[in-house]
Parts: C-alpha cells; sequence; structure tokens
C-alpha cells in the first residue's frame, strides 16, 4: 500500500508536468508568421512546467528519503544540537503568516493579481485540497514520528504542507506588482518546516513531501482558477475581509468602509 501511495504522487506529479506541454497552441502550417505578441503570449504558458519543476522535486526527494538512514540521522543530529527540551510553539502562528501579509497588503492598496474574494476563494480551495491529500497520506502510510513512535501521522508535515499553501496563494497573488513580498512568505514556510523538525515533530522527507503538495496544488487551483471565477463582490469596493488570529484559532471577518 505505502508503495502503491509514493507511486501515486509521483505519477501525478508527472502527469501535471507533462500536461503543460499539450497547452501549446497548434498553428496552421500555412501560417509561419510568429509575432511578438504570439511569444509573449506563449511565455506564461511555457513558465508553467518551469512552475512544476520545483514542487516535483520537493516531493520526488522526499519520498527517496522517506524511512532512509540519512534522515534519521540527521535528526539525531538536530536535536543534537537544539537539545532534547527544546520546544517552540511558533510554527502553529508561523504557517498563516503569509495570509496575514497577504490581507494586509490589501487593505494598504498594493497591487494584486486578484479581488480578495477571489484570492479568499483560491486560499480556501488550495487549503482543502491540501489537507484532503496530507490527511489521506498520513492515514495510509502510517509513518511514526522522530519524537512519538506511537503516533503514526508523521508523513507528509501537515503545518508544513499549510505553510506552503499560503505561501503559494501569497506568491501568486503579488509576483507581479511587488516580488519581495511575494516571496516573503516562503521564509515563513521554510522557518515552519524547519520548526517541525526541530521539535521533533517530522522527518526532512515529511516537510520536503508536505511542502511539494501545498505548492503544487496552489499552483494547479490558480491555473485553473477561471473554471471557479464567479464572485459576487467583483464591483464593491467599500467591503473587505480581514483575517482574525486568535489563541483558539484562526477566523476572517467583515469590514465596511461607509
Amino acid at each position: 500500500m505505502k508503495i502503491s501511495i509514493y507511486l501515486l504522487l509521483i505519477c501525478l506529479c508527472i502527469h501535471t508536468a507533462q500536461a503543460q506541454f499539450t497547452e501549446l497552441p497548434t498553428a496552421d502550417l500555412a501560417d509561419l508568421t510568429i509575432t511578438n505578441d504570439q511569444v509573449e503570449q506563449n511565455k506564461p504558458k511555457r513558465n508553467l512546467f518551469t512552475k512544476r519543476i520545483i514542487p516535483f522535486t520537493l516531493i520526488a526527494s522526499g519520498l527517496l528519503l522517506t524511512t532512509s538512514d540519512f534522515e534519521e540521522s540527521l535528526q539525531r543530529d538536530i536535536r543534537g544540537y537544539t537539545g532534547d527540551d527544546f520546544y517552540l510553539n511558533i510554527d502553529d502562528y508561523t504557517r498563516y503568516a503569509p495570509i496575514v501579509q497577504m490581507y494586509a497588503a490589501d487593505i494598504f492598496g498594493v497591487e494584486a493579481r486578484n479581488h480578495w474574494f477571489d484570492q479568499t476563494k483560491n486560499l480556501l480551495i488550495s487549503t482543502l485540497v491540501t489537507s484532503a491529500a496530507t490527511t489521506i497520506l498520513k492515514k495510509e502510510v502510517d509513518k511514526a514520528r522522530p519524537g512519538d513512535p506511537s503516533q503514526l501521522n508523521s508523513f507528509p508535515s501537515g503545518h508544513t504542507s499549510m505553510a506552503f499553501v499560503s505561501a503559494a496563494v501569497l506568491y501568486e497573488e503579488f509576483i507581479d506588482s511587488s516580488p519581495l513580498l511575494a516571496y516573503s512568505g516562503y521564509l515563513f514556510a521554510v522557518t515552519t518546516g524547519s520548526l517541525r523538525m526541530m521539535n521533533n515533530k517530522h522527518y526532512l522527507s515529511d516537510v520536503l513531501v508536505g511542502a511539494g503538495i501545498g505548492i503544487l496544488t496552489t499552483r494547479l487551483v490558480y491555473h485553473y482558477e477561471h473554471l471557479f471565477s464567479w464572485n459576487p463582490f467583483k464591483k464593491t469596493d467599500d467591503l473587505a475581509l480581514v483575517p482574525q488570529f486568535t489563541g483558539d484559532g484562526v477566523g476572517v471577518y467583515f469590514s465596511k468602509s461607509f
């Protein structure tokens, strides 16, 4: 069963990557003139393949490393460096930091790719799909956590997958208007994954696969966002969605300007 799950993940990534080659528009043999506009239109489609390389590499690397002597040795070295009593729960919050960045940027008027409702919709869909995939894998793989072998839900890391969903959404929304902001979310995502290992909750492979799933799912959602483009607030400028974070959970509320 474990091998089947791994192969399914690899096939999913390969299929996703290969599918990009079929999306380039075909031209009649009689029309051999390629304009600059046509070249520019083709660039984003070729870049779709490039964007799949990173999550594919993360997932493939995680599958190769899982249950290996290397990652077990690495985990012992990390705990030896941090100490057996080391534990910080900051990773419970850093996974949501890119979401706070996104809505804060909206409030301060930073130009985004989408309306706030579409941002929220893409974030919600990406989160639900990633959470479902992560939960299924946790139950099917039954990999013991490094700090508590009785817990068989180590692979992949849910905290990390959520952190990279948040970071990938921030990236997609602001890469054209504010690259620094777009990339900054990944700092919080990497921090989250690193802390999961330092807290002895996950192995390296758990973090790598979680990151790959989060990025891959989000990029697929944005690639096909035209299929669910409904937005009842498109023409409403005086409404905004503001995130709310408390010690007990995460929520959102609407704000309206008068």
